[in-house]
């Protein structure tokens, strides 16, 4: 065992009551996003020590029972007595808030766990919790109860001298959390991202339960096959990913990059293989070098005219894929919730490093180079006849941008907490809806036909597109970096579509052009999807609505099955009049609405799926749709 990790690395700074009154606090909140982060802050403990050198693979079990087990082969955590507390450190670990290896103690350089509170946190939430840690030839076990502990650590076993590591197995108390059931594909997302961001370790994930999965993670290219994946629903430029490595100030960086046909730009950044949205000093050191390297090489070789602007950022960055990972002893996050990098060392290292290597890369690399700077060049064109687009729209009113037949219909009320607007595929559905409508909350707009699918388009045409800008004029927040969440004027956006193939194309084109281009209104929660029913039952002068095959079965098995039944099934919004839309869709008192929410931590992968589902490549449409198909409810063809 290393001397640098034994049992004095473990701190105690403070005692563990609250976590089980406030959980919240502790893990952000008691809904499914806080029972999947339970997961997370066990494995980060092991990726902690695959990031010190020491652990090479981690397996998440899920069990029938919805419990989970941890193994990693680290080198355990310390078994001997802490001497500050009395007891083995990994009782501390365990039962004593902030207590672990991370507080300056020598035990981690380098930690991604949550404030150094992740152990004891998940104990104290769980119904039930048990550790086995194997080292210098013995397995020792503890229990532990709600937090509390079960029995002294014990010695249960022997093992080789050479194996080592630790197992955690837990069950979360369903006394605090809403959702006690794991779902199988978050934990997916989650973990090939961790396995990305750490070469060459494999982690490997398996579910017990009725249908048995198991994936395995492992990434010898590390951020580079990072970027691969998530290009697969594109076509690259160019063939090779440029990586880039290296130690700066302490800090240890490392860049992988390719651009791709689209005119998005999809950038993460991670620091101690955290995700952070907001980006922060190592994003800013990543632009700065990106844009002075590419502007400065594009003038040196002609590429750039005299007489022609430099290009934006924005210019180089459309349709590229990037990550930047960064490692750094001390991380400084602005906001408690690890959303921004504040260290400016990060900022200087990104920046000097980048400049360095990026440089020599487009000097060996003539072809691509030139490919990158045509693009750019093309995007700054684009750029500037989308301003003019841009500045016709923002000079229209809310009633000359409407240049659609079904013009929108808006409400009385101009509180926007009060009001909202339904998107309404067709005129003839528009006009239900219109009829339909509480006219004092309910503004309709209908679209006719396909939306422009933003995926394949640049801001130019964009703008450009009729049934876009209305929305556009509608929703008042303007879009791309003019996006202003204050000026909404509704905080309902609803989607209504036909409950068919058609109908679930025109939502996605719809949640494709707001997940790119406003992304705040599904953030703030403000978009959703109609559901429609599918099933109209009649019955002896009763009426049942019906929204799945199961609903159906199951009013039909209360009602009775015999010839007096009368079932529609309905195949567009345009089938109801006024009244049975506003009783089954529209009316805030029985409707049913989706939320469409956005989980920051799985973001790169809802990025792949619009690329995916929305983009050219045609494969890797086919495997999406092959490993979906099973979740179809209501298929119509």
């Amino acid at each position: 065992m290393s001397q640098e990790y034994g049992a004095d690395q473990i701190q105690i700074l403070e005692g563990l009551e609250a976590v089980r009154k406030r959980p919240g606090m502790y893990i952000g909140s008691t809904s499914t996003r806080g029972l999947h982060h339970l997961v997370y802050e066990i494995v980060d403990n092991a990726v902690d020590e695959a990031l010190a050198g020491y652990c090479d693979s981690i397996e998440v079990v899920i069990h029938s029972d919805n419990s989970i087990t941890v193994v990693d082969d680290g080198r355990g955590i310390p078994v001997g007595i802490q001497k500050k507390a009395g007891i083995p450190a990994v009782e501390v670990a365990f039962t004593i808030l902030h207590a672990g290896g991370k507080f300056g103690g020598g035990g981690y350089k380098v930690s991604g766990g949550l404030h150094g509170v992740g152990a004891s946190v998940v104990n104290a939430l769980s119904q039930w919790l048990e550790v086995e840690i194997r080292t210098e030839g013995k397995i020792y076990k503890q229990r532990y109860e709600k937090g509390k502990t079960m029995y002294p650590l014990k010695v249960i076993g022997d093992c080789g001298l050479e194996e080592q590591g630790t197992t955690v197995t837990f069950l979360p108390d369903k006394g605090i959390f809403e959702e006690t059931i794991f779902d199988y594909d978050t934990l997916k997302i989650r973990l090939r991202e961790t396995a990305f961001l750490t070469k060459n370790l494999r982690i490997i994930l398996r579910d017990e339960r009725e249908e048995s999965h198991e994936h395995v993670f492992h990434y010898e290219g590390g951020i580079k096959e990072f970027v691969h994946y998530l290009n697969k629903g594109k076509t690259p430029l160019y063939d090779q990913v440029f990586y880039c490595e290296g130690t700066k100030d302490g800090v240890y960086v490392e860049v992988a990059l390719q651009h791709n046909d689209s005119y998005t730009e999809n950038i993460y950044s991670f620091v101690n293989n955290i995700n952070t949205p907001e980006g922060g000093t190592h994003l800013i050191g990543f632009k700065n070098a990106l844009t002075t390297t590419l502007n400065d090489y594009a003038r040196k070789n002609k590429l750039l005219r005299e007489s022609e602007t430099n290009l934006s950022g924005e210019d180089i960055r459309e349709g590229m894929t990037a990550i930047i990972s960064v490692k750094i002893e001390e991380p400084q996050f602005e906001g408690q919730t690890k959303q921004k990098l504040g260290n400016s060392e990060a900022r200087g290292a990104v920046d000097g490093l980048l400049r360095e290597q990026l440089t020599y890369y487009l000097e060996q690399n003539p072809g691509i180079s030139k490919t990158i700077c045509d693009k750019s060049i093309l995007a700054q064109r684009a750029r500037a006849a989308a301003r003019k687009a841009r500045d016709l729209t923002r000079r229209k009113t809310a009633l000359e941008g409407m240049a659609l037949p079904g013009k929108l219909a808006d409400c009385s009320d101009k509180n926007p907490a009060n009001c909202e607007i339904y998107i309404v595929e067709g005129d003839s559905a528009g006009g239900s809806a219109k009829t339909a409508r509480s006219r004092n909350t309910q503004a309709i707009l209908p679209l006719r036909g396909k939306i422009l699918n933003v995926e394949k388009a640049r801001l130019d045409k964009i703008y450009a597109n009729a049934e876009i800008r209305a929305m556009i004029t509608a929703f008042g927040t303007g879009i791309h970096d003019d996006f202003d969440l204050t000026k909404l004027r509704y905080h309902k956006i609803i989607i209504m579509t036909d409950a068919d193939v058609d109908g679930a194309h025109i939502s996605t084109l719809l949640l494709t052009f707001l997940y790119r281009f406003m992304p705040g209104l599904i953030k703030s929660g403000y978009v959703y999807l109609a559901q429609p029913p599918l099933y109209k039952i009649e019955k002896n002068k009763r009426v049942w609505y019906a929204y799945s095959d199961e609903e159906l079965n199951s009013i039909l098995k209360e009602v009775g099955r015999d010839n007096n039944n009368k079932i529609q099934r309905y195949k567009g919004l345009g089938e109801m009049d006024a009244e049975q839309l506003w009783e089954t869709t529209m009316d805030p008192e029985r409707r049913v609405l989706l939320r469409i929410n956005m989980d920051e931590d799985s973001q790169s992968e809802m990025d792949l799926t619009f690329s995916t589902l929305m983009g050219d490549q045609v494969e890797p449409r086919r495997e999406f749709i092959d490993a979906n198909a099973k979740y179809v409810q209501n298929l119509d063809i």
